[in-house]
């Protein structure tokens, strides 16, 4: 029998691009959070040798080019182990939609691969492979509210915002991460102060939102702003949002994407009370004060032609005692 796994997607509140560094990769700082949609993976080993990819999305890649192929094989070699892999993928989450897919997906699958093979990783190995593989793996070892630093595979779990209900809305088209860096690249060239003289101001002041906010919201204290103290909101993710916190891609991909911007303006006028995009794109989310409210709006942007769907935000302790189905 194979052994099943949950696939969660993500989302990011908030994301800030920094400089390049000599990696080649540029400075991130992000606040990941699991959501309810999810992929299911199914992993089975026999005898013989290989990895085969199984999926009826035909953009699902079956080679080694598939983040889950690439994972499996380390796993493989770290454990010394032998066997035919076989991984198929449910698919549920788009592809390139910003959700974290198809590196949920190979985390899923490193978690169905221990148990199938009855040998588990230690947790160094765990994330030295998902680092090696993608930037977004390390969230998915964790799951929950976790910061992003680095190239955004240095994470750490923060203390876990309240359920949320979200609405999700996944347009038709495809953005490339690659494309939506190069197109950063080129603003902050001909716009210095994105980056300021030693390029991390913006890096700097993510931080500073970030402390502000969990001072605020997570220990319970006033947060500051300006001369005046002001009380805590009730809800930490929006006072989350009113320390700053903003996407820098929506600066590159709403240009090239102008249906993009459309749709963070309608999930607004829905009565969204963040909207935003996730990651480079193309999926939008927005924040809702109730699951009523959400549905609503989700409804009236499906009537309009938009693929919307209501979901809501996953703890950490959820997304563990969820992830094997």
């Amino acid at each position: 029998m194979p052994v099943s796994v949950r696939s969660f997607a993500k989302i990011n509140l908030g994301l800030y691009i920094g400089p390049l560094r000599r990696s080649g990769f540029h400075e991130l700082r992000t606040i990941y959070q699991t959501i309810a949609l999810s992929d299911t993976i199914k992993v089975t080993v026999t005898a013989g040798a290989g990895i085969e990819i199984r999926c009826q999305d035909p953009q699902v890649p079956a080679d080694e080019s598939n983040t889950c192929w690439r994972v499996a094989d380390r796993v493989l070699r770290s454990l010394q182990r032998h066997g035919k892999v076989t991984i198929q993928i449910e698919k549920k989450l788009p592809v390139q939609g910003g959700l974290g897919a198809a590196s949920s997906n190979a985390v899923a699958t490193m978690a169905a691969l221990e148990r199938e093979l009855g040998e588990a990783l230690a947790p160094a190995d765990r994330l030295s492979i998902a680092s090696a593989v993608g930037s977004d793996l390390p969230l998915f070892l964790l799951g929950g509210t976790v910061l992003g630093i680095g190239r955004g595979e240095e994470v750490f779990p923060l203390a876990d915002l309240p359920e949320a209900p979200l609405v999700i809305v996944s347009p038709t088209t495809g953005v490339s991460t690659p494309k939506a860096f190069a197109d950063w690249d080129e603003l902050a060239r001909q716009s210095p102060e994105l980056t300021g003289p030693d390029g991390t101001a913006r890096i700097d002041g993510f931080s500073r939102s970030v402390f502000s906010w969990l001072t605020g919201s997570i220990a319970g204290v006033p947060a500051i702003s300006g001369n005046r103290a002001e009380k805590v909101a009730t809800t930490p993710l929006l006072d989350f949002v009113r320390a700053g916190i903003e996407n820098d891609f929506e600066r590159v991909v709403f240009p090239q994407y102008p249906e993009l911007r459309e749709v963070k303006r309608g999930l607004e006028r829905q009565g969204a009370q963040y909207a935003s995009l996730s990651g480079s794109g193309s999926t939008l989310f927005g924040v809702f004060e109730s699951g009523e409210a959400a549905q609503q709006a989700a409804d009236r942007m499906s009537a309009d032609g938009y693929r919307a769907v209501v979901t809501r935000t996953v703890s950490r302790k959820e997304y563990w005692e969820q992830l094997f189905v």
